[in-house]
Order: structure tokens, then sequence, then C-alpha cells
């Protein structure tokens, strides 16, 4: 009766190993130091050998379990948890509250690999989209600052439909500022200017698309100033350019920054219930800081560092 056995390459060396003693081509300390094994952990494989044949050589523990596999009871709550409170979270954002508002600790990708087979979690690979050519980074941090509105239920339906006023820095990526307002308007993005002036210093330019804010169809070639709006004059008075896009994908930067606070700045607004522009105006700050750690815990997990304790 014939059978197949399945060896990894490991193995099959071994194997190769222990048909050369038998053939008292090679001895038995020669072959344990090839192997980087003990002369004892050398004969138990003989034996093993002997007794068994090949299939002596393979691992006991293959199609087993892993001894540090979560149990079910434990995949289950905390998927339970997931469909009752975090249905619409990704894995990154989701582990993360479990771990914070749950004590419930497991790797991101084994969630991620959990909610994918639960259909919770569809794969970005999945999702196609238009390839852009990018445009490339400014060299200094604050050289070049994104910025963009962002018209969305940001209180789902606990409030009403408003903007969020977005800074990014060009270089990095960084979020910069955040301010709520009931529209993109020449008054709120001057005091949002002004905030982010005042903590992060003039940049050479801000980028922006080509709202009524920014950009005027009444510019004259003799005067540089008329075809300024007021947020446009403001900035001229303090030495500091105001570039406009011609399409969206230009200022990928804060599109995307946009793209991820739709997502994560709205469930941290829901979990504390936050439901009118001056109470989230008054988070916004928080927000950014942990959300500049937690990316910062993330980049450091890519590179194979350890997360810091905590924020400086």
């Amino acid at each position: 009766m014939s059978f197949m056995i399945t060896m990894s390459q490991k193995e099959l060396h071994r194997l190769e190993v222990i048909q050369k003693i038998h053939d008292e081509r090679l001895s038995v300390v020669r072959a344990a130091e090839l192997l980087g094994l003990s002369r004892s952990q050398m004969h138990r494989l003989l034996q093993a050998y002997d007794r068994d044949g090949p299939a002596g050589l393979v691992s006991k523990k293959r199609s087993q379990p892993s001894n540090r596999r979560h149990s079910e009871e434990f995949r289950n709550a905390a998927l339970d948890l997931i469909r009752e409170r975090y249905l619409d979270f990704g894995p990154t954002l989701a582990r993360e509250k479990l771990i914070e508002l749950h004590r419930i600790s497991v790797a991101k990708e084994t969630l991620r690999q959990w909610m994918t087979e639960a259909g919770i979690w569809v794969s970005r690979r999945e999702r196609k989209k238009r390839v852009f050519q990018p445009r490339g980074r400014r060299d200094c941090f604050g050289e070049l600052v994104q910025i963009d509105g962002s018209h969305h239920w940001w209180f789902e339906n606990r409030g009403p439909k408003c903007a969020l006023l977005v800074y990014t820095d060009d270089a990095t990526g960084k979020l910069l500022h955040l301010r709520f307002a009931g529209s993109e308007n020449t008054f709120d993005y001057l005091h949002a200017t002004k905030a982010y002036l005042q903590q992060w210093g003039k940049p050479l330019a801000f980028y922006s698309d080509k709202h009524s804010v920014f950009r005027s169809t009444n510019a004259s070639e003799k005067d540089r100033t008329s075809g300024l709006t007021q947020f446009g004059r403001a900035l001229y008075e303090l030495n500091i350019d105001i570039i406009c896009a011609n399409t969206p994908q230009a200022k990928g930067r804060v599109e995307r920054a946009n793209q991820t606070l739709q997502d994560r700045l709205v469930k941290e607004l829901r979990l504390r219930s936050i439901d009118t522009i001056e109470a989230a105006n008054a988070y916004a700050s928080e927000f950014i800081a942990d959300f500049q750690f937690a990316v910062r815990q993330a980049t450091a997990q890519s590179e194979g560092h350890a997360p810091a304790a905590g924020r400086s």
C-alpha cells in the first residue's frame, strides 16, 4: 500500500543526511554538526527513522493548531463586539478600540483575517482605483501646506451636515490643524489659518482647490492684488502664496487625509456623543494628538521598532 508524505525542505535535508549515515558515508557526529543538532537529538532522529521510515522525520505539529492560537470563544467575543459597536471600523482602528475600551488584545493582522473571514472587512486589494502620476513632495516640513474643506455628515444623524477645514503638511503628510464650520467660508478659513499660523508659523504657500474662497475670476494684468479674494489678500499681506490645484489628485495628501478623517473622526465623535460644531472644535486638538500618536505607533511597528510607551 503506497501513500504520500509531505515534507518541508528542512525535513528533506535531514532525510538525505540520515540516508548517508545508513549508507556509511557519514558519521553520526559529522551529521549532527551538519544539521546543527546535538548527538542525543541526532540519535532520536535515527530511532524515529528506523521505527517509522521517512514519516518519522515529519513534524508531529503539522496540521495541528498553534499553542498560541486564540480560542473560538475569544474570537467570537471580539467579532461580536465589532459587529455591535464597530461594524464600519477598519481592522487597525477596531483593534485600537478593543484594546482601549475593552482590554482585548489581538494582533492587527489576526483581527484583519477574522474580520475578512466574517465578511465584515473587504481587502483594499479588491477596491480598484484609477492611478495618477503623483506630484513630488516638498523638501521641508511647513514649506507647503495643503488645505481643503470636506463637507460630510460628521455627526451622522445626531447633528447637521457641516464642513471640516483640514490643514496637511505637503512634505510629511502630517495632520496640522482642523476646524469645523457650517460651510467653507472666508470667515472660518481666516480663523483656522490664524490658529494654524500661531501654532506652526508661516509657510511659503498654501495649496488649495479653486473654491471661491481662494480664487477670483476678476484678476487684472496691471494690478496683482485686484483678482485676490479676501482670503488671498490676507495671505498677500503676510507674504504667503496661494496655489490653486487644477485637479483633486494634485492635492492628494489632503484628499487622502479627508478619507481617513471621514472614517476615524466620525467614529471618535460618535463614541464621545459629540453633535455640535463647538464641541467638535473643542475636541479637534485632542484628536490630532491621538491621531499622530497612532500614526507613529503604526510606523514604528511596520519598521520593526517597538512603539513608544507614551506621547512626549
